[in-house]
């Protein structure tokens, strides 16, 4: 398992009992989590600090139960990065903790690339991945289909002082987006997507990412320039184990010399237990 040790002012502060209690900045959260089956050291609800517990509902959804007023934004920081964050429905706050430890790879990829890198971001949320990608020097554009979600990934820019004119953000369904830059002709040459596990068009149409992932990277791949760095797939779908991606990855990109290494990502909480938090297959082209 891959983990990340450069939060500034994240804390995965222990985990037990169906929940996981955090501490992102000033603000001190419990949240559900499914991978979380065993019993707490102790009740992590009691814990002194705690601002906000998110508690879901027998009819399905859930809300934040503020225990101390929240505010409306508040920061964490990554390295040299600043991401904003609110408390926002089905228990999310904007980021994606465990992903840093594919920003670190992709910085290195980038800079160490020698060349100019253009990236394609799917599925781009708040944008941690394009934030990072700039960071290194890549120009990067960010699809999402939630307008706020560009625009969080906007400000996120903003606030890490990096190079605005290096992004482009457009909010589209992520696959239709692919085929127009497929018929328009237009190349990336790096590809971070980040499908949901479920997910429900506005016409009806149902995605599950077992049975729809593979058509979406090798869709995807026809984006590629012919001079590609890497390929990177993320999943948090429960039992979709590393191996699987890795599989999807190596048969799309078996006629291209490359590398793909695949592994479960998490983090380490202050309880001495390690949080599993999904897995990703990063595929590097030699």
């Amino acid at each position: 398992m891959k983990t990340d040790f450069d939060w500034k002012d994240y804390r995965l502060i222990a985990t037990g009992g169906g929940e996981k209690l955090e501490k992102f900045g000033p603000v001190t959260v419990v949240r559900p989590d499914p991978q979380v089956i065993w019993e707490p050291y102790f009740d992590l609800r009691k814990y002194k600090d705690v601002d906000a517990i998110y508690g879901r509902s027998s009819t399905g959804g859930g809300c934040w139960d503020e225990k101390r007023e929240v505010p409306e934004t508040f920061f964490v920081h990554w390295r040299e990065l600043t991401f904003e964050l609110k408390l926002m429905g089905f228990k999310h706050v904007g980021i994606f903790p465990e992903q840093a430890v594919n920003w670190s790879r992709m910085i290195d990829a980038i800079r160490g690339a020698g060349r100019p890198i253009s990236v394609l971001n799917l599925f781009g949320y708040t944008g941690g991945a394009t934030v990072a990608c700039a960071y290194a020097g890549a120009k990067v554009c960010h699809v999402d289909a939630a307008k706020a979600m560009c625009e969080t990934a906007k400000r996120n820019v903003s606030h890490s002082g990096v190079d605005r004119s290096l992004t482009r953000f457009i909010v589209d369904d992520c696959i239709k987006f692919v085929e127009r830059e497929i018929r328009r002709g237009n190349k990336y040459d790096a590809v971070v997507m980040d499908p949901p596990s479920y997910g429900r068009g506005p016409k009806g149409e149902t995605w599950k990412l077992e049975t729809g992932v593979f058509d979406l990277v090798r869709l995807t791949r026809r984006v590629l320039s012919d001079d590609p760095l890497f390929f990177l797939i993320n999943s948090y779908t429960t039992g979709l184990q590393p191996t699987v991606m890795k599989n999807v990855s190596d048969i799309v990109f078996h006629d291209i010399r490359h590398e793909t290494d695949a592994d479960e990502i998490g983090i380490l909480g202050e309880d001495g237990l390690t949080l599993p938090c999904g897995c990703s297959a990063f595929t590097v082209f030699r």
